[in-house]
């Protein structure tokens, strides 16, 4: 299975709540140290500090320096870890157009429109969770060609396909076991441009910060080949 994540996801979560917690208390403990003059025990508070956060930064580290980059084939699904169950997303279809819309935005160079699935992995549930919503966290989605140029979504073309009701629902729509349904996203590329690889990854800013996330540093990246 391809995931965000080369740690599990609880465990990774976990670890980021328990060393944000002995900090936070180790902080406390230093400051009142200080305004008692406790100047010894406040030093001792602080090397404390330092390693949990040099053992913590160490952890993210190893886990990133043996990850792996991988390119995923069309049809070929990424899972996301959810902590109790899984997203898994796939490129489907992918075209180009001058126009979109109508009234049409015309693109600066050629717009790129790649069909993502988004399905809600039931197999990958907790035996306890039930049938209600799970409504996906923030995505952020880079598209790649074959000169390593980046590319975001075209805001002026997003809008043209979603007034034209053509570019099915949002990443973020909420499902259920099982539940699966398609997305348009639009990107407009220079008209010499090929498009190569498309990243669609978590844009939650604490994810960077979990052991084992692909958002994390120097993390290799699972990708999907246009």
């Amino acid at each position: 299975m391809n995931t965000n994540v080369n740690l599990l996801a609880p465990i990774g979560v976990m670890a980021l709540l328990g060393a944000g917690f002995l900090l936070f208390v180790s902080a406390l403990v230093m400051i009142q140290s200080l305004v008692v003059r406790k100047r010894a025990r406040a030093k001792f508070v602080l090397l404390a500090m330092i390693l949990i956060a040099g053992v913590y930064l160490a952890a993210i580290m190893i886990f990133s320096l043996v990850s792996h980059e991988t390119v995923l084939a069309r049809g070929q699904e990424k899972h996301f870890c959810e902590i109790d169950c899984h997203l898994a997303y796939s490129v489907i279809n992918t075209r180009q157009s001058k126009t979109l819309g109508n009234p049409p935005a015309t693109a600066q160079g050629t717009y790129t429109i790649v069909t993502i699935k988004t399905r809600f992995d039931e197999t990958t549930i907790s035996a306890g969770r039930g049938n209600g919503l799970l409504y996906p966290n923030s995505r952020v989605l880079t598209l790649v060609d074959e000169r390593e140029n980046k590319y975001s979504p075209s805001s002026e073309g997003q809008r043209a396909l979603d007034a034209a009701q053509s570019s099915g629902k949002p990443l973020v729509t909420p499902l259920r076991p099982g539940e699966s349904y398609t997305t348009e996203l639009v990107f407009d590329l220079p008209a010499d441009a090929k498009a190569s690889t498309l990243l669609l990854n978590e844009g939650e800013w604490e994810t960077h910060l979990v052991i084992g996330h692909e958002n994390s540093p120097l993390h290799r990246k699972t990708q999907f080949q246009l």
